[in-house]
């Protein structure tokens, strides 16, 4: 294990890197792994971290907000059923089995578990396809709840495993353009319910649901006359309260709550209008005039063991992808996001335990699958919930309902709950101003929404999901196996203050954008011979390549060849290596002869957090081509390392060291051996030897420290003296490696051309 250094000023340590001893990490491992296992089984259930200090503030805010969510999740979980194309009754047990169970397992307060649309959606076109191909095997309900198991087994799984950082890969704008293309499809399914226009499948592709809908508008029913009011009166209300906050901002919270009640109240209403209208026809004609919901059976009618047959679990597989992917990729978005808002962080990996578990369970109700909701998350927020136990309050909202209120749900019109669904999915649709953004920060990313989006309205939503998860998938793989780098010049900036002084910072040589810098600022290149090279990712197999070659070509096109090939014979000379002026590739000799030769390579790692063995070969490469190209031995100095394996992985390589013992150790602030009583901040350089005998006190470790005499502090060696190309900073290896330039210069091995 070499030696590990620190600097300790005013009995203050600062740790720099050092290389690790395997032997101890998996000593270190072994007793973290025990800690760990401990904790995880006590994460796994984060209730018993708080409900020892519920009180009766908590209280009040949890049922405020649990009885203001229940009243909007009850129409909210028929009408969903209704997208999924399952009676309503399964929308609520859904609803029930969501909100009760999550309060155990979560890690968000906001959140609010339940039927979404988006998955209601995906539910109904699973539903269509096993009908096609299954015609007749198993129901709706039957699909709908061996749906919700296999896709929490598998959520749970992941949980359980930690390994929820899989959602990561797939960024906002792949998010956005399903969750839009899926709202647009909804609302084009649900516009022929809302005027009672048949005669064609609601389920295909949404272009052709639209073009079906335009064209049977002239057969327009008795349904309009439900659906219509009830939508426009769904956005008249929200306008005015709206409206009414911010003329009244002390009364804001009242308005807010009237706000929030519209979907119930309004329900209410237009189930009054066709009880009356319905009821009344019915008694004369026999029949129904507009279409309602009808029978909904009384409480739990479906509890127990679910009977899941094998052959429908084989046959939901090629679904799953889709299914899952939607189930905890919205679910984490809107919990990370409430997370966020209200300050305070999520465990992902514990929120896919909770939904995992909540639509396994969900099973024996006969649930179908749910996940987080963005509508009455918002609404749960902004009620002021205080812990997840609301759920329990919004459960029991339901279970009221399904006890309760079945017969009135007989006369509601499926006009009305589509009037609801349209108004809470077409807020799912990304405005035109986040739009925008997407194409303000990356076009890419931008057009990575828009064929999402496209894919979901042309195609189906499947297709939608896919295409945007491959499409960021494959921009990220392009990120990381084609990195940009930056060779890197000084820039001198002078303080203001009163103690005056100057520090060099080290920006690109070249501008990408002549707004980064004033156009006044000279960017100077470093001492000739020396090039300072920032890489901006890991180094990895997958792009280390293309470093290697960025750093050689610049080094051929920027410093002079160490061997004059003009001389060489043509027998001597490789077979790819010209040799006269008049050949391709070989510049004139005076041209050559103005260029610097090169002494030193200075890499800056600062943004480096990974690097592999095929990366160190690459460095290697690097060496070894840059040193015959030079026809010497070239120094390379490598700065802002940030991990001990980084270290370990260079100096396993061959970096680092010194060739040379006596030769320059490291270019930083070193002490002179005799004591003084004021120390200057030069930067010396001194060798091997003279640092050796400066040992006033030595350390256990095999580090040089001595007493400065002013404010009690102590100094020691900063960089460990085995490994004196590891540097803290970039501006220490640029002065190290300029240093060694002066170096030879002074020594009169070689006359370089400034």
């Amino acid at each position: 294990m070499l030696p590990s250094a620190s600097k300790v000023v005013s009995g203050r340590s600062e740790p720099t890197v050092t290389v690790v001893n395997p032997r101890q990490w998996f000593s270190n491992l072994e007793v973290d792994l025990k800690q760990d296992s401990i904790g995880y089984v006590k994460s796994v259930f984060p209730i018993a971290r708080w409900i020892r200090r519920y009180n009766l503030g908590w209280l009040s805010g949890d049922v405020v907000a649990g009885l203001t969510v229940g009243m909007v999740l009850v129409p909210q979980s028929m009408s969903y059923a209704q997208i999924a194309t399952l009676p309503s009754q399964y929308g609520l047990y859904s609803a029930f089995v969501g909100v009760f169970l999550y309060c155990f397992f979560a890690t968000s307060k906001d959140v609010s578990i339940g039927p979404v649309a988006v998955m209601s959606l995906t539910v109904s076109q699973i539903i269509k396809e096993l009908d096609e191909s299954h015609p007749g095997v198993w129901s709706g309900p039957e699909i709908g709840t061996a749906l919700s198991f296999l896709c929490g087994v598998i959520v749970l799984g992941l949980g359980l495993l930690r390994i929820g950082w899989l959602v990561e890969f797939i960024p906002a704008p792949a998010v956005s353009g399903f969750m839009t293309g899926s709202a647009i499809n909804i609302v084009a399914g649900q516009v022929p319910h809302l005027l009672g226009v048949t005669g064609f499948d609601t389920r295909t592709v949404t272009y052709k649901v639209i073009v079906n809908t335009l064209k049977n508008l002239p057969s327009t029913t008795i349904d309009a006359a439900f659906g219509l009011p009830a939508l426009f009166a769904l956005y008249s209300v929200r306008a005015i309260f709206n409206n009414l906050s911010e003329r009244y901002p002390a009364r804001a919270r009242t308005f807010f709550f009237l706000s929030m009640m519209r979907n119930g109240v309004i329900l209410v209403i237009v189930t009054i209008v066709s009880w009356l209208y319905s009821s009344h026809y019915f008694s004369s004609k026999g029949t129904y005039p507009i279409a309602i919901i009808k029978t909904v059976p009384r409480g739990f009618q479906h509890f127990g063991m679910p009977d899941l047959d094998s052959n429908l679990l084989k046959a939901l597989i090629p679904q799953l992808p889709a299914a899952t992917v939607i189930l905890l990729l919205e679910h984490i978005s809107i919990s990370k996001s409430f997370g966020r808002i209200n300050g305070y962080k999520i465990n992902p990996n514990q929120e896919l335990i909770a939904i995992g578990v909540t639509n396994t369970v969900g099973t024996v109700f006969n649930a179908y699958p749910s996940t987080g909701s963005f509508s009455r998350s918002a609404l749960n927020s902004k009620s002021g919930v205080r812990t997840p136990l609301a759920g329990w309050f919004t459960g029991a909202v339901v279970v009221v309902a399904l006890y309760g209120l079945t017969p009135a749900f007989f006369w509601i019109p499926t006009a009305g709950l589509s009037a609801i669904i349209i108004h809470t999915v077409a807020d799912l649709v990304s405005s035109p101003s986040h739009v925008f953004a997407f194409w303000r920060v990356s076009p890419i990313e931008f057009i990575i929404w828009l064929a999402s989006v496209l894919v979901t309205i042309f195609a189906t939503i499947e297709d939608g999901i896919y295409v945007s998860i491959v499409s960021s998938l494959v921009l990220l793989l392009l990120r990381v196996a084609r990195p940009r780098g930056q060779f890197l010049g000084r820039v001198t900036v002078y303080s203001n203050s009163r103690r005056g002084g100057s520090r060099d910072v080290y920006v690109p040589l070249k501008q990408p954008n002549p707004g980064v810098l004033n156009s006044g600022i000279r960017v100077e290149p470093p001492r000739p011979g020396v090039i300072v090279y920032r890489y901006e990712e890991s180094i990895l197999y997958p792009n280390c390549s293309i470093m290697n070659s960025t750093i050689v070509e610049y080094v051929k096109t920027t410093t002079r060849r160490g061997k004059d090939m003009h001389n060489v014979k043509a027998c001597d000379r490789p077979w790819n290596d010209p040799g006269t002026a008049e050949e391709e590739g070989l510049e004139p000799i005076s041209s050559n002869a103005a260029k610097p030769l090169l002494r030193a390579i200075v890499l800056d790692f600062s943004a480096v957090s990974h690097i592999d063995t095929t990366g160190i070969q690459a460095l290697a490469d690097t060496r070894t081509e840059v040193e015959k190209w030079a026809d010497r031995s070239i120094e390379f100095h490598f700065a802002n390392i940030l991990s001990p394996w980084i270290a370990r992985a260079l100096v396993a390589g061959g970096f680092g060291r010194d060739a040379n013992p006596l030769g320059m150790v490291s270019a930083k602030h070193a002490i002179p051996c005799r004591n003084e009583e004021t120390v200057e901040e030069a930067q010396v350089t001194v060798d091997l030897e003279s640092r050796m005998k400066c040992k006033d006190s030595e350390s256990s470790s095999g580090r040089t420290s001595r007493n400065l005499g002013y404010y009690g502090a102590t100094e020691t060696e900063m960089a460990s003296l085995e490994t004196p190309f590891f540097h803290l900073d970039l501006a220490a290896a640029v002065r190290a490696a300029e240093s060694a330039v002066l170096r030879t210069e002074g020594d009169g091995q070689v006359a370089e051309v400034e």
